[in-house]
């Protein structure tokens, strides 16, 4: 069976990257002044959280290449689970050092380190541990479709995307938005928000199942 968009993109590193995007911007809540004021103080607060997404993969025509859905947790620095239910069960985990890629229907495993290289993607907004406008230019990018927008812009160059457009409603992260440096779009749709989730330890660990393809590249 085919695998997803995102497992095929995650065996290049400037893929990887753009994973770390939709893995860490999906826990920012909506503006009372501004979008982009409540996203630093977001930023500054939430340690982890829990939610389901609803992905649309477009490409540069606008034409939906790819759909899915499934659910996430994040807690910071670096640590994320994020499981793809439909069509195609994949499951990423990263424990803050090493990201674990599990293909359930080839039951293959695929292991790569996170480095310094992560502080300049999109991770480095909920999860970094630098000064996130250090490495991101943020705008209020006002209202559309009854959501307030806030535009995150890599000040980096080789990052393998153009900016992320985070979209708030109320007190909630409604949607996010990735525009790549080839002309394609990611949307996320989220639901079931929980900031600030108690999270065990076991939920940023994997263990490769019994007879996995394990390809590890942190060696």
């Amino acid at each position: 069976m085919a695998t997803t968009s995102l497992a095929g993109a995650l065996m290049g590193s400037r893929s990887l990257k753009k994973l770390l995007i939709a893995t860490f911007l999906a826990a920012a809540p909506a503006a009372n002044a501004s979008a982009l004021d409540d996203f630093l103080a977001f930023n500054g607060q939430s340690k982890s959280a829990t939610a389901r997404f609803d992905q649309q993969v477009f490409d540069q025509k606008g034409k939906v290449v790819d759909k899915s859905q499934g659910s996430f947790a994040f807690a910071r620095p670096g640590k994320f689970r994020w499981a793809y239910e439909k069509p195609v069960k994949q499951l990423l985990v990263s424990d803050g050092s090493k990201l674990w890629i599990h293909d359930a229907d080839l039951n293959q495993v695929t292991v790569k380190r996170l480095d310094k290289a992560v502080s300049s993607t999109p991770a480095a907004l909920l999860a970094g541990k630098d000064d996130i406008t250090k490495v991101f230019t943020l705008t209020d990018a006002g209202e559309k479709d009854g959501l307030g927008w806030v535009v995150a812009t890599p000040k980096e160059k080789d990052t393998g995307f153009e900016s992320v457009r985070i979209g708030m409603k109320g007190k909630a992260l409604a949607a996010m938005e990735l525009s790549d440096s080839l002309g394609g779009r990611t949307s996320l749709v989220f639901s079931d928000m929980k900031p600030n989730a108690a999270l065990p330890p076991a939920t940023f660990t994997f263990t490769p199942p019994k007879g996995a393809d394990v390809m590890d590249e942190t060696k």
